[in-house]
């Protein structure tokens, strides 16, 4: 039960982190703010690893700096897709993506996994579709500008760079502490801000956006550090399955600050990614 309510906790607070990062996206760039919660979180994944301690390896680390390529990758995007697109769409879509890789990943290196989780794939696929049905709707409140994107693409790409990143951190050893953590966290920042280079950008920290992206980044260690509790409590992949329902929490906050319309279609398809993930995480 205690990994239970710790992942929950988990799930809670990243999906409080992504609703503030994307909301914050609305009104700059999405990658400026990614590099903020990012940079932020580095810096108290820091802070709690001097306090707490650990002895990473070199293998540790090199996992660790995939993890936060990864994590770079997932949050750019994702903040990308929460500020462009609709909020609802784009936090399942990601966390179906982030829960599946590792389960692909599983597949090629030790053989197929069980029922459960071959069933979860058969309702993540035309759960993502019936999530993409809406892309066209209109925002229903017109309150950010006419016709918004559902932001499909977006949320696929952050769920590849979140599975990544779980896959990455699940060869991290126990005794690595969170100096690992704060490394996925430094590799996150500087690979969202070459993104942001990339895309053509901007990847500084803009005034108007900065104090309110920050507070998105201790939201996400505290996320982390109820994971790495849960992991500690129980199952590694049970924990990281079950913090990956933090779209519940993004969803509702939408709906209740942004009077987002869930629609049938895609309220269909949104219980589907539910299902997807619990159904991972049962198996």
């Amino acid at each position: 039960m205690t990994t239970v309510l710790l992942a929950l906790a988990a799930a809670l607070a990243y999906g409080s982190s992504d609703f503030i990062g994307g909301l914050v996206s609305r009104r700059g760039s999405a990658w400026s703010v990614a590099v903020v919660v990012q940079l932020s979180s580095a810096v108290v994944a820091t802070v709690a690893a001097l306090v707490l301690g650990g002895a990473p390896s070199a293998a540790d680390l090199t996992w660790a700096v995939l993890g936060g390529v990864g994590s770079g990758v997932g949050v750019g995007f994702l903040f990308r897709g929460l500020g462009s697109g609709r909020m609802a769409v784009v936090a399942p879509v990601s966390a179906v993506g982030a829960a599946l890789l590792p389960v692909a990943v599983g597949i090629l290196l030790t053989g197929w996994p069980p029922l459960a989780v071959v069933l979860a794939v058969a309702t993540g696929i035309p759960g993502i579709w019936l999530v993409s049905r809406v892309a066209d709707a209109p925002d229903p409140a017109g309150a950010h500008g006419g016709s918004r994107g559902s932001g499909l693409t977006d949320g696929l790409l952050a769920g590849v760079g979140f599975g990544v990143l779980f896959a990455a951190l699940d060869q991290v050893s126990d005794g690595a502490g969170l100096w690992a953590t704060a490394t996925t966290q430094a590799a996150s920042t500087v690979t969202a801000a070459g993104l942001a280079v990339a895309t053509g950008s901007v990847w500084w920290p803009l005034p108007r956006t900065i104090w309110a992206a920050a507070w998105a980044g201790p939201l996400s260690s505290v996320a982390l550090l109820c994971f790495l509790m849960a992991t500690q409590q129980g199952s590694l992949t049970v924990a990281a399955l079950l913090s990956s329902l933090y779209p519940a929490t993004t969803i509702v906050l939408a709906v209740l600050a942004l009077r987002e319309r869930i629609h049938r279609a895609q309220l269909l398809g949104l219980l589907l990614c539910g299902v997807t993930v619990g159904l991972v995480a049962v198996g």
